[in-house]
C-alpha cells in the first residue's frame, strides 16, 4: 500500500524542486529537467476490470501568470513513461509504455491502461527525462461475473481553498479507500471579498473566468499535499457541481445573466464554460476518449463492480433545465419561491438532467442485476418545505427542490424498476443529511424508495440552517452543518454502513477527525436507520 511515510518521501522531493527559482520552459523530449515537472502530483480514475485512466500534468511553474505556457512550458507535446507494478516498492513492473503531454491540453496526461488483472492494488509512476513522480495506486474493478463481498468508498464536495486546509482528504486516504468519488465543487472559482477569517487566498487574486485563471485555480488546488495524497491512494470517480465554472449556473445561463449590462448572455456565457470545462478535463483522470468540445463534456459515466454495486455517476449542472421563472427582475437561479408564485416550478417538462442523460440512466438502471446501486451527483435531492410567514410553502431552486417532477420521475422509475437498493448520494449543501426518499413526499403512505446520504463541504463554510423545519420533513432522518469532513462507506452482502466523518477544525492545517454519526441501511429494506 502506498503509505502515508512512503507519500511523504515523494511529496518532499517535489516541494524541493518546486522551489527553484527558475522553471523550465522548453517542451520537447527532454532528458534533465531544471526544477520538477510533477509537482500537481499523480491520480487514476475510470477504472474497468482490465485498466483504468492514469493522470498526471507536467508544471514545472505550475501558476506560472503567462496564458502562452501553462505551467511553464512552451508550445509542443512532452513524451513520457508510465511504468505500472504489483508492488508499492515498484520492483515487479507488470507494464510500461509511452504516454503523451499533450500542450493542447496544459500538458496534462489521461493514459488508458488494459490489460491487467481484475479486482487488484496496483501501483504506477511516470518518468520524463530524469523526472520521477510520486507513485499512486490504483485498483481494477471485479470482473462481471466475479463474487464481491465488501466495497470501501469515500465521498467528499464543496473544498475551499480559502476558508479551510483540506485535513479532510488527508484523513480519508489515510483509511485507503478503493474508490473516492468527488461530488463536485473541487475548485471555487470566485475570491472572497467579505470574509475576514481567510486562511489562505485564491490564485491570482482574481476569480477564474478563462482559461489561464481556471488553470491555475486547478494547479493551486492541486498542489495542497492532502488532495494529492487522497488521489494517489485510490481511483477518483468525478463529477462536478457549479463552482468549477461559476455560483448557481446551470446549462447556458449564469447566476447573473441579465442582471446588468456587464453581465453575460448566453452566447459569451458559452465561452467562459467551455473554458471553464477544458480546465477540469485537464485537471482530472477522466477517460481520454471523451474530450471538451464547444463548451460541451460529457461526464456521466456508469462503474460496474461485477454483481455487487454498479455506481452511475451524473451530471446535474450541464443539461439541465434553466431555473424556474428565471429572468428579469429574478435573475438569480438559486433563490427560494413559493410554487402559487412560480407555476414554471411544477412543469412537468423541466429537467434536471436532461433527455438524454435521463434515458441513459433509467436504462441502465433498469437492466442492473447488483446488489448495490449507487447514484453519485452533486445536490441535495430529497425535499425540504419551508413556510412563509404567511404559510406558504418556500422550495431552495437550485438543488432538486427546483425540480420536483424531474426528481419524481426519477424516483418513480426507481420504484418501477425495482433495482435493488438504490443509494443517492450528493453534497453541496456543506452539511451532512441523512434522508428517506419517496416518490411523494406531501403523502405520509407514499413508500420509501430509496436512501439519500448527503456529505457535508471539505472546508467551505455551513450552508443553510434546516434544523428548524425537520418537524416539516419528517423524511430527513439526520441533519448537521457544525461540520466539515467527508463520508466513508463500507458496503457488504447485508448491509451498508455509513460513517460521518468530522474535522476537528478546517483551520488547523493538522486538524483530527472523529465520527459524528453513524447509519446503515440493510439490504433489501430501502430507507436509513441509525447504525
Amino acid at each position: 500500500m502506498l503509505n502515508r511515510r512512503r507519500f511523504l518521501i515523494s511529496t518532499s522531493a517535489a516541494a524541493s524542486w518546486l522551489a527553484t527559482p527558475a522553471a523550465l520552459r522548453a517542451a520537447s523530449a527532454l532528458s534533465t529537467w531544471q526544477t520538477n515537472p510533477f509537482t500537481l502530483g499523480v491520480a487514476s480514475g475510470a477504472p474497468t476490470s482490465d485498466g483504468f485512466v492514469l493522470w498526471t500534468r507536467l508544471a514545472p511553474d505550475p501558476l506560472c501568470a503567462d496564458a502562452m505556457t501553462p505551467g511553464g512550458l512552451c508550445a509542443g507535446d512532452v513524451p513520457l513513461q508510465f511504468e505500472i507494478a504489483s508492488d508499492d516498492a515498484m520492483r515487479n513492473i507488470v507494464q510500461s509504455g509511452s504516454a503523451q503531454a499533450e500542450a493542447q491540453f496544459a500538458h496534462s496526461v489521461h493514459q488508458q491502461v488494459r490489460g491487467l488483472k481484475p479486482n487488484r492494488p496496483y501501483w504506477y509512476r511516470f518518468r520524463s527525462g530524469d523526472a520521477y513522480s510520486a507513485i499512486g495506486r490504483a485498483i481494477t474493478l471485479p470482473a462481471a461475473s466475479a463474487p464481491l463481498e465488501k466495497l470501501h468508498l469515500g465521498f467528499v464536495s464543496c473544498a475551499n481553498y480559502e476558508h479551510g486546509y483540506f485535513s479532510a482528504y488527508r484523513h480519508l486516504a489515510e483509511e485507503q479507500p478503493d474508490l473516492v468519488l468527488f461530488l463536485g465543487d473541487y475548485i471555487y472559482e470566485y475570491v472572497d471579498k467579505v470574509s475576514t477569517d481567510l486562511v489562505r487566498t485564491h490564485s491570482d487574486g482574481v476569480e477564474a473566468t478563462d482559461l489561464r485563471t481556471y488553470r491555475n485555480r486547478y494547479a493551486q488546488y492541486r498542489l495542497d499535499n492532502d488532495l494529492q495524497q487522497v488521489h494517489a491512494i485510490a481511483p477518483s470517480l468525478v463529477t462536478w457541481d457549479d463552482h468549477e465554472v461559476v455560483n448557481d449556473y446551470g446549462d447556458l445561463l449564469s447566476a447573473t445573466y441579465g442582471a446588468a449590462p456587464t453581465f453575460p448572455a448566453p452566447a459569451e456565457f458559452k465561452l467562459r464554460r467551455a473554458a471553464a470545462y477544458q480546465a477540469f478535463y485537464e485537471h482530472m483522470p477522466l477517460t481520454p476518449r471523451r474530450l471538451p468540445h464547444d463548451a460541451q463534456l460529457r461526464i456521466y459515466d456508469q462503474f460496474s463492480l461485477g454483481n455487487f454495486a454498479q455506481i452511475f455517476m451524473t451530471d446535474t449542472r450541464q443539461h439541465r433545465s434553466r431555473a424556474p421563472c428565471y429572468g428579469p427582475p429574478n435573475n438569480v437561479p438559486g433563490r427560494v419561491i413559493a410554487p402559487d408564485e412560480c407555476p414554471e416550478l411544477l412543469d412537468e417538462s423541466r429537467s434536471m438532467y436532461g433527455v438524454s442523460q435521463e434515458q441513459w440512466l433509467y436504462q441502465n438502471m433498469a437492466k442492473s442485476t447488483a446488489r448495490w446501486n449507487i447514484i453519485g451527483q452533486s445536490v441535495l435531492m430529497a425535499q425540504v418545505r419551508r413556510r412563509s410567514p404567511t404559510g406558504k410553502p418556500l422550495y431552495w431552486t437550485d438543488d432538486w427542490n427546483g425540480f420536483p417532477a424531474s426528481r419524481r420521475h426519477l424516483l418513480q422509475h426507481v420504484h418501477d424498476s425495482k433495482v435493488s437498493n438504490p443509494i443517492v448520494i450528493g453534497g453541496d449543501a456543506h452539511a451532512y443529511f441523512a434522508n428517506d426518499l419517496k416518490v411523494n413526499f406531501d403523502d405520509e403512505t407514499s413508500p420509501v424508495v430509496a436512501s439519500e446520504f448527503v456529505g457535508t463541504s471539505v472546508s467551505s463554510k455551513p450552508g443553510f440552517d434546516f434544523s428548524d423545519v425537520l418537524a416539516e420533513n419528517p423524511h430527513m432522518r439526520y441533519f448537521n452543518r457544525d461540520y466539515r469532513g467527508y463520508v466513508s462507506m463500507q458496503l457488504g452482502p447485508k448491509q451498508l454502513h455509513a460513517r460521518y466523518q468530522a474535522i476537528s477544525d478546517p483551520r488547523d492545517r493538522d486538524a483530527g477527525v472523529r465520527t459524528l454519526q453513524e447509519f446503515v441501511v440493510e439490504d433489501g429494506k430501502p430507507g436509513v436507520q441509525p447504525a
